[in-house]
């Protein structure tokens, strides 16, 4: 599960729904001084949140362009069905993202940025209909399918939520995780932060438990599109840390072959290079951006 560094918005980034023709859908939204040389249009990942760019979001600003980091439906705090998943279907969540594009028109030039699952929306989105946006970059996000290991959490995490409550599955993930104590007799050691532990659990909880079984899926059963995120045109940044244990980094950099895509690898950074060093990949993703303003 993602861990954003906090979920307040730091001064400049505003909390608001972005109104579609699809819906409305929670926002972040961080606007420069002046007019922006672009828009960026940020997707989260699975079981994430717009509160995941939230770092990122105030240096995109600074840089002039206005940022805008998105909960899909039914994530966090955009509503969706919690039983149907026909909803959650890749065609529907890309949709839904061309609907925002279409209610972020105006603002410049529009970067469609996914992160993680986020990524696969974004692509098929572009795949869809690549004429809103400028460019596309594929964050953490590979051409395929997930890594095996990954497919299997997927599996058991999907299986949980067929009979287990959200609150449930919460508290038996968090005792997987919890570190064992170092001494017998010991208590379990922690340094999280009690505030952001609360965050986090309420975001988990306001999931919807469809959106995550169907999207579980996906991530599951992807097949490769490089040759159809290729022959859109639009121009690509592959982007990564220096490890990555959903798509391995030598998967990343043939993808970004493949696709002749700009790559950056993120220093001191894994799967989630928005958290891990925000400043580096802030810099990586204007620098792309400048490219095409």
């Amino acid at each position: 599960m993602s861990r954003p560094p906090t979920f307040t918005p730091p001064p400049g980034v505003h909390a608001a729904p972005l109104r579609t023709e699809r819906g409305a859908f929670a926002v972040l939204d961080a606007r420069p001084d002046g007019t922006p040389r672009g828009t960026a249009l940020l997707l989260p990942g699975f079981t994430g949140s717009k509160e995941d760019f939230i770092t990122v979001l105030r240096p995109l600003a600074d840089a002039g362009y206005r940022a805008v980091a998105v909960d899909g439906r039914g994530q966090y705090e955009s509503p969706g069905p919690k039983e149907d998943q026909a909803p959650y279907a890749q065609g529907e969540l890309a949709s839904d993202v061309l609907a925002q594009a279409q209610a972020l028109d105006g603002a410049g030039p529009l970067h469609l940025l996914g992160h993680s699952l986020g990524g696969q929306i974004a692509r098929a989105a572009a795949i869809l209909d690549p004429a809103p946006f400028r460019t596309l970059t594929l964050m953490s996000s590979g051409p395929a399918e997930i890594d095996p290991a990954q497919q299997e959490k997927a599996a058991l995490l999907s299986q949980a939520l067929g009979f287990m409550t959200m609150g449930e599955v919460w508290d038996a993930v968090q005792a997987l995780e919890t570190p064992a104590p170092e001494e017998p007799g010991e208590a379990a050691r922690t340094t999280e932060d009690p505030a952001l532990e609360a965050a986090l659990r309420r975001r988990w909880l306001l999931h919807s438990p469809a959106q995550l079984i169907a999207t579980a899926r996906a991530l599951r059963v992807e097949p490769d599109r490089v040759a159809e995120v290729r022959a859109t045109g639009l121009p690509v940044h592959v982007v990564s840390g220096t490890q990555d244990d959903t798509w391995p980094v030598p998967l990343l950099d043939d993808m970004a072959v493949r696709l002749d895509a700009h790559r950056t690898v993120v220093k001191d950074a894994g799967h989630s290079p928005n958290t891990d060093n925000p400043h580096d990949t802030a810099e990586a993703l204007v620098a792309f951006w400048n490219r095409f303003a």
